[in-house]
């Protein structure tokens, strides 16, 4: 479902945009990896089905998958890099304190098309190894501050460059557990908690999302087998343009031996434990770690005031989505 603002109008046209689009790229992931002490690396595009590596995200979403001939064995698209990445920093020999960041690009052919919603997702995933006594509220909520505050200082670098864009973010995070968003508004669905969370306090960060509430439902799905699923959550804003509630970066600290099996459990998917990266996680062979992943396209709509994702990149829309885009004056890449 697309919704365009009655008064919207480009800030930048279409060249202007496509040379602040990269100016945010390059400037964020220089900042980001110097707040968080992280170093690039390149990114698998598909993994092996049989590895374990691909994120099953809500549980729900269907890989696109294909198989190699050569290879004798059939691989998916991935939906993000949160166990890979695990892997990678222990493989790799980083340190405590050290983490590394990758361009995600991946393919969501389940995904719901809307002005924020795209089957092409392309993302900055970062990890970090963190030591056993930092797996604490307190390293969660630190790092989500300096993510928000890095997203602050990269808006006002952007406006320095183009000054006819006045996006507006708040800088302090307030934080809330997804329990405590539902005892406030226990008759709202979790998505109109979010919305009057963020439109009342403009950037907030919803922890605690995959285990079910006291209402026995969750907040919302996460795969059993990356986030701990009380040392996690969403950073979302509130999106001026659109009037809504924009969810930015899922992350958390991951799983540990003991949560990995708490929720396997809970999730009835402990036939999941036979595989190759669970297997070694289980086995103490990966390192505790914290990470998330930040939407490149989406950070661009919001610093760059654009109503679509579609005018951030290139993707495949509805005809509905097309012609409602070219009525408004909307250019769809």
């Amino acid at each position: 479902m697309i919704t365009i603002p009655s008064d919207y109008v480009p800030k930048l046209d279409h060249f202007e945009l496509q040379r602040a689009i990269d100016y945010v790229k390059k400037t964020f992931q220089a900042e980001i990896s110097q707040a968080l002490n992280l170093q690039r690396v390149s990114a698998p595009l598909f993994v092996l089905r049989a590895s374990g590596l691909n994120d099953n995200l809500s549980g729900k979403e269907r890989p696109v998958s294909f198989d190699i001939p050569d290879v004798g064995a059939e691989a998916e698209v991935v939906h993000s890099l949160a166990k890979w990445k695990r892997m990678a920093l222990g493989r790799y020999g980083f340190e405590p304190g050290q983490g590394l960041y990758t361009d995600m690009n991946a393919i969501r052919r389940d995904e719901t098309l809307d002005n924020l919603h795209s089957i092409y997702v392309d993302q900055w995933d970062w990890e970090r190894i963190i030591t056993p006594a930092e797996r604490t509220e307190k390293t969660l909520r630190e790092t989500v501050q300096a993510i928000v505050s890095t997203i602050c200082n990269v808006n006002h670098l952007v406006q320095a460059r183009f000054p006819s864009l006045d996006t507006q973010i708040r800088r302090e995070v307030t934080f809330f557990t997804a329990q405590e968003l539902e005892d406030r508004w226990p008759d709202k669905t979790p998505e109109e908690r979010e919305a009057a969370a963020a439109e009342q306090y403009k950037t907030i960060f919803i922890q605690g999302i995959g285990g079910a509430l006291r209402s026995g439902k969750p907040h919302g799905d996460r795969a059993p087998d990356y986030d701990d699923w009380t040392l996690n959550g969403d950073v979302i804003l509130w999106n001026d343009v659109l009037g809504c509630a924009f969810e930015l970066s899922s992350m958390g600290i991951r799983v540990d031996e003991a949560a990995l099996t708490r929720q396997l459990k809970a999730a009835h998917a402990e036939e999941r434990a036979s595989l190759p990266f669970h297997r070694a996680l289980l086995q103490g062979e990966y390192p505790q770690t914290i990470g998330g992943g930040i939407g490149q396209s989406r950070l661009c709509m919001l610093l760059l005031g654009t109503a679509h994702i579609g005018e951030i990149q290139a993707s495949v829309w509805d005809e509905e989505t097309q012609k409602a885009c070219e009525k408004a004056g909307i250019q769809l890449l």
